[in-house]
């Protein structure tokens, strides 16, 4: 940060505020202290007739790859409305009787995802304006090796057998990469 979005002066130092315990930008001028938080990503693994649906992306970042429908929630919007907006958004799909299915911590992009399963209203989907391509897929025709990210890989690795149980779990992970790009997860009981 440069500049206060409280009083515009560019005096912010980088330092731990009165009471904190971690350094942020705090304005000398007026002493607000601006509070970085993660971003929530929402998504949703809508399923028809034993398939579910995937997009291709158009955008990037990893354009051209498949993954669930998700984005970001907006200021103003619950969890919930967020992953049918997405699933809207990006594949003309509605999503009916959602139910939170695992929360996905990502620590070194700053992100949480709370993704939710349910059903594909009537098996409909289109390619939405983000998205190259719709598709509902089998569990033996998922393109496994042009997954965009590690979360749908990793979300879709364990809902396939628990849907064949019968008993879905609710997922509890964190997901890190370090600095070489290696990937760790990390499961939490729930």
């Amino acid at each position: 940060m440069k500049f206060c979005s409280h009083c515009g002066a560019g005096d912010l130092n980088w330092r731990v505020p009165e009471g904190d315990n971690r350094p942020r930008h705090v304005c000398e001028q007026c002493g607000t202290v601006h509070y970085q938080n993660p971003k929530i990503v929402a998504g949703c693994i809508l399923e028809w007739q034993g398939r579910v649906l995937l997009c291709r992306r158009a955008i990037q970042p990893r354009y051209g790859l498949w993954t669930l429908p998700a984005g970001f929630m907006e200021n103003g919007e619950g969890a919930v409305a967020a992953a049918q907006r997405e699933a809207l958004e990006e594949a003309n799909a509605v999503g009916e009787d959602l139910q939170l299915y695992g929360v996905y911590s990502l620590p070194h992009i700053s992100q949480v995802y709370l993704l939710y399963r349910g059903i594909l209203k009537n098996g409909k989907a289109s390619v939405g304006q983000e998205t190259l391509e719709v598709g509902l897929f089998e569990e033996s025709g998922i393109p496994w090796d042009r997954l965009a990210f590690t979360i749908v890989q990793d979300s879709l690795a364990h809902y396939f057998p628990e849907r064949r149980a019968g008993a879905f779990r609710l997922h509890s992970v964190d997901i890190h990469r370090d600095g070489s790009g290696r990937v760790s997860i990390r499961r939490f009981q729930s």
